[in-house]
């Protein structure tokens, strides 16, 4: 339960994390922020970088604000800190009820938003709500500075659009006014989500406007269940719209199974987590009316 040797730098600015991340690319170099996902991978050595680049040093990394009606939040940012935070209460409520699903306490402090949606797991509960809230992540590599918005960011299990020359330096989440909810099952309190589903809704005159759906769990990434969306949409809030919802959400849906669930048994669970989402998001966005 030991890493291999791996050599280890601190930079101070995001300019020097880049070029480090160049200058040991021949050594497989990774990036440290929160450490843990990377690290139990670098323990089981199912990871072995040559150099680890650990950012806690990074100016700037941390912080938490809003800009033009988006939350930002920085790569060095804990879990902890954005699920206590009052900017993220205000801008993405969504994001702060998902977070209190991640693992335990002690993995929140040390964890950050970020890194786990850069470790793409398609059973995690961030990568699902980046999905559902249209957000964007900032990327900077040798070549400058890019965005990736979360539809295009994941591309596989633990696979993404980030380039290996690259280090993400925080994700945008954009504001949604109305109802959210976010809900799993898992086996046991703090584990990975067999299903999870992120839901946001609007409302006008007790109609759906506009919703967001996303769910992870069911497939090799999180997944925007678009049918879902398209199927309430326009109606009349209430059951009819959410029996709709629920049906097309999941039609077509083959997951693969596992230890923990097989693909019908998820699909089950998928329909279940989906209703009780639907429902508590729709009683929130009238409650704020």
């Amino acid at each position: 339960m030991k890493p291999p040797p791996f050599r280890y730098s601190s930079p101070t600015t995001v300019a020097d994390a880049v070029a480090l991340l160049a200058e040991h690319a021949a050594d497989d170099a990774r990036v440290l922020a929160g450490g843990q996902s990377l690290v139990p991978l670098m323990n089981f050595r199912l990871a072995q970088p040559g150099h680890v680049i650990d950012l806690r040093r990074v100016a700037g990394l941390d912080t938490i604000r809003l800009a033009g009606g988006e939350l930002v939040i920085g790569a060095m940012v804990r879990q902890a800190t954005a699920e206590r935070s009052p900017e993220v209460a205000l801008a993405a409520p969504l994001l702060a009820e998902a977070l209190g699903h991640v693992a335990h306490p002690p993995i929140r402090n040390s964890g950050t938003v970020v890194g786990s949606i850069a470790h793409a797991d398609p059973a995690a509960e961030l990568p699902a709500v980046a999905l559902a809230m249209d957000a964007e992540l900032t990327a900077v590599g040798p070549g400058g500075e890019r965005r990736i918005t979360a539809a295009d960011f994941f591309q596989g299990p633990f696979t993404t659009a980030l380039g290996a020359d690259e280090i993400l330096t925080e994700v945008r989440f954009r504001s949604f006014p109305g109802g959210h909810a976010f809900v799993e099952f898992s086996r046991t309190h703090g584990n990975f989500a067999v299903v999870a589903v992120a839901v946001l809704v609007a409302l006008a005159d007790g109609r759906i406007t506009r919703s967001a759906i996303a769910a992870s769990g069911l497939g090799g990434t999180p997944l925007r269940l678009t049918a879902a969306e398209q199927a309430w949409e326009g109606s009349t809030a209430g059951s009819a719209a959410i029996d709709a919802a629920v049906d097309a959400g999941t039609a077509g849906l083959d997951p693969a199974g596992d230890l923990h669930a097989g693909s019908a048994t998820r699909i089950d669970i998928a329909r279940s987590c989906l209703r009780e989402a639907l429902e508590r998001a729709t009683e929130r966005a009238l409650d704020r009316r």
